[in-house]
């Protein structure tokens, strides 16, 4: 009976956002805030189905957009899909790899490297203007204020609290940071079921606040950004990951760097626009929340594994070689989920890894080998490589800050987590498809702009014939 309803509402789930593929997509990243909140709290007992809950609507926007659509998007950048075809066959013939014992951990590895990759080709038509788009990020930020305030609620909360728990998991201790003894504080995951996927929703928020501040915005929306901003760079220490606080204080550096470059005669008016939100940060942080900077600069200080966990990050590829060559030992072999599939399917065990892995270069390695590591990291070097192109090409300030912000994410990101990491996945390929969108729109606005001045011509030059001129 159970699986029979389970069969139901993934038919209705999959029917329902088959009908509209633009609500089912934009509906992908307001599920991708809340997921852990279902599996958490809602209904932890189906853990696992709701992981796969927006992969489900995605695939159903996938069927109404690429199969029965009329309009869609014509592909123009032919490297970036030569290299995402050659990458797709590479780690789809790892699927089948021997070492992996069965080749549904392989499609189960897969997904991390290649469902998303559509979705960067269907925001063209996704969204018709920039008023669309602007429309669309504004409305998605204001979630960051329940998120941040569950955020702060988690962090003067004990550990033993039922708001600081994560997803059903092997991992049932919660992590803690701090001074020592009793008075340890909890690393916070908002409504994400662990910190690593609340620490990318922080980044990429902040990225595009910081986007929408510099530009003139209504009065109410500015403050409004503003104290998201507070909520973000807040949470941000109350997560006690330092590399989170390094990529946004990088990240801002960069792109007033950039932006001083690009146009040094804006970069006065550039800085006065974020003079108030950096007041703001710094009397709100001192005030109400030293607990989480002092926590904060803590466990900064009495950690010293900075270096060689960066080190270890650039060496793991090239140690990791030796122990298949040419080859790996297939997609998902590496990926926490896997062994949990095995156990649940009474699937055979695939060939022991005999090194201890963490950082995702070294992971795609293991799974994909040295060919597949260069085409996979080809296509991320090449993603950047088109985003600096489009962000010197555009003229339009909204568009071109967001071109900067996508650029920035994922260089400051191009080594960390994504194909384990499913908050990442989808915002990175969404951010990827800013490459096609963004011209686009800006051709689409220069077009109406041209039509008002044809119009106001006409217009102006039309003859009337009860007119005495």
């Amino acid at each position: 009976m159970k699986l029979v309803i389970a069969a139901i509402a993934i038919l209705s789930i999959f029917g329902i956002s088959a009908l509209n593929w633009r609500n089912s997509v934009k509906a992908v990243f307001f599920i991708l805030v809340i997921e852990g909140a279902l599996r958490k709290w809602v209904l932890p007992q189906a853990s696992d189905t709701i992981y796969f809950l927006k992969d489900l609507m995605l695939l159903g926007a996938y069927l109404q957009y690429y199969v029965f659509s009329t309009r869609r998007f014509s592909i123009q950048n032919r490297p970036i899909s030569i290299l995402i075809i050659f990458a797709t066959i590479w780690c789809v013939l790892q699927v089948f790899n021997p070492s992996l014992g069965s080749p549904l951990v392989g499609l189960f590895g897969l997904r991390g490297y290649i469902f998303y990759i559509p979705l960067m080709w269907m925001l063209p038509t996704l969204f018709q203007s920039e008023q669309d788009l602007y429309k669309f990020l504004r409305s998605h930020l204001l979630l960051v204020i329940p998120v941040g305030f569950l955020g702060i609620a988690q962090f003067f909360s004990p550990a033993t609290s039922p708001i600081n728990v994560y997803a059903p998991s092997q991992l049932k201790e919660v992590a803690t940071f701090g001074v020592a003894g009793a008075t340890q504080i909890v690393r916070v995951t908002g409504t994400f079921s662990y910190i690593d996927g609340y620490a990318v929703y922080l980044l990429i928020c902040f990225g595009l606040l910081i986007s929408l501040l510099s530009l003139s915005q209504p009065p109410f929306w500015k403050w409004v950004s503003i104290f998201e901003l507070i909520l973000v760079t807040v949470n941000s220490c109350m997560t006690g990951s330092r590399s989170v606080v390094f990529a946004l204080l990088l990240f801002f550096v960069s792109f007033i760097t950039v932006k001083g470059f690009t146009q040094p005669e804006k970069s006065i008016s550039l800085l006065s626009k974020f003079l108030l939100p950096t007041i703001c940060i710094a009397l709100v942080s001192s005030v109400w929340f030293k607990p989480a900077i002092d926590a904060f600069l803590l466990r900064t200080n009495s950690n010293q594994d900075v270096t060689a966990r960066i080190t270890t990050t650039f060496t793991q590829p090239f140690e990791f070689i030796q122990y298949k060559g040419l080859d790996g030992y297939g997609t998902g072999a590496t990926q926490p989920g896997s062994q949990a599939m095995r156990r649940s399917l009474n699937l055979p065990d695939g060939a022991t890894i005999p090194t201890y892995y963490e950082e995702e270069p070294g992971r795609i390695v293991l799974e994909l080998g040295p060919i597949g590591f260069f085409l996979w990291y080809g296509l991320r070097l090449s993603l950047l490589i088109a985003l600096l192109r489009i962000f010197c090409q555009l003229k339009k300030p909204f568009l071109r800050q967001l071109a900067l912000t996508a650029l920035l994410i994922q260089t400051l990101a191009i080594y960390d987590q994504l194909v384990t990491q499913p908050t990442f996945l989808a915002y990175y390929w969404f951010l990827s498809g800013f490459i096609f969108l963004l011209p686009q729109l800006e051709r689409t606005e220069n077009w109406y702009r041209e039509q008002q001045l044809l119009q106001q011509h006409n217009v102006s030059s039309a003859y009337f014939p009860d007119s005495p001129y």
